[in-house]
Parts: structure tokens; sequence; C-alpha cells
């Protein structure tokens, strides 16, 4: 949640950068923050609960301020708000959605994209476009990538979840752990470069995956729940 609300003072004093990486060092807490809660014996409901609600700091305003501040500039006040609410609006239907679905039935998947993922995508596009050609990225590109991003924050399509802290897990983990590590290694080294263009990835994957087998997803036995 702090370092959300340090990238959103980031970007007001026009660092939209710096914010940036604050969001994504949020994202990097937030995928072992459950994790390490149940390696140590100490879930509880109330974590559960204020994870949600520093998610939606994190990865629901902090994007929208993002968007805001980067990205509408130009447009009519309204149209421009109405936009970038869009993450702010969605995420936190999402995260509601989540949390009462976990509680019924948990799954080894995500329906929706996860609010941290769509946060990252959002920052890895600025980061790639400032990084290759100077500049934040063009808004005729990002403004309908935001929009179809929101949407499918709320839609049916599942995403694999990320991997348990362990590699003793089974193979399938093992290997999700090692590609998450390789991930979090590129972004360190090549920053926007690489990041960008493997969460696209993940995405197009998972989306086009559901498509075609998404009756496989329901066949799926319950595992740990996280996010």
């Amino acid at each position: 949640m702090f370092l959300g609300f340090m990238g959103m003072v980031m970007m007001i004093m026009g660092d939209p950068i710096r914010g940036g990486w604050l969001i994504l060092f949020a994202g990097l807490c937030d995928v072992a923050d459950g994790k390490l809660a149940r390696m140590l014996g100490i879930p509880s409901r109330f974590g559960v609960e204020f994870d949600s609600f520093a998610d939606t700091i994190s990865f629901c305003a902090a994007p929208s301020l993002l968007i805001y501040t980067v990205y509408v500039e130009g447009l009519p006040p309204l149209l421009g708000g109405i936009i970038a609410f869009t993450p702010l609006l969605f995420g936190t239907i999402r995260l509601a959605k989540f949390n009462i679905i976990q509680d019924e039935d948990p799954k080894s998947f995500f329906i929706g994209l996860p609010t941290p993922v769509n946060a990252i995508i959002i920052v890895s596009y600025m980061l790639f476009n400032h990084q290759v050609f100077g500049e934040m990225g063009d808004p005729r590109i990002a403004l309908p990538m935001i929009v179809a991003l929101g949407f499918m924050m709320v839609s049916p399509i599942r995403f694999s979840k990320f991997p348990l802290l362990s590699f003793k897990r089974g193979k399938s983990n093992s290997m999700r752990l090692l590609g998450v590590l390789v991930l979090i290694a590129s972004a360190i080294i090549w920053r926007g470069i690489v990041l960008f263009p493997l969460m696209t990835f993940y995405i197009l994957w998972s989306t086009v995956k559901w498509m075609i087998d998404h009756d496989r997803f329901e066949e799926e036995m319950p595992v740990i729940k996280n996010e």
C-alpha cells in the first residue's frame, strides 16, 4: 500500500517513471505476501481483506492516476477521466469478486485478469516506450489497450496462478516458478524492453488457451488460494 501511495506521489510530482517502478515493486511484494503468510502459518481473514484494500491503492488507483497524468492530455476532461477511471472501477469489482469466489471454491487459476498484472502491463508499456523511443507511448495505442484490459479484469477468461514458492511441489510448479524468477531477473536487467513483451504474451496466451479449451480449467482440482 505504501509503495502504491508513493508511486502516486511521484506521478503528482511529475515523475511517472519512478512512480511506475514503485508500482512494479508493489507487484513483487504482492506475489510473495500471501505465500509467506501461509509458509509462516499466519494466514487470516483480516490479511485477505487488507490485501484487497492494499491492491486497490497500488494496482487500481495508482494506474488510474498514471493514465490521467500521462495519456489523456488533449481529451475532454470528462472522457479522459472516464478512461483513466477504468483500472480503478474494474479493478475494484474484480477484487471484490475474487474474495467471494476464492472463499466458495478456490481454483488453480484466476477468473479475470488479476489487478497486479493489469497494473504491471500498463507500467511496462510506458517503460518499454521510454527506453526504446524516449517517450511514454502513443495514447492511441495505450487508451484502447487500457479499456480492453479493464474489461478483461471482469471477464470469465482464466489466467494461470503464480507458482508456489517451492521447487518441491511438482514439475509444473517448478517450471512456472523458474519462469517467474527469470521474468523478475529480466525486468531488473532489461526493464521494460523485456517485461512488456513477456506480459503481453502471458495475456494473449492465456486468452487464446481459454478460448480453445476453456472446459479444461473447470476440470482442474482446487488448490491453495493466492493472488
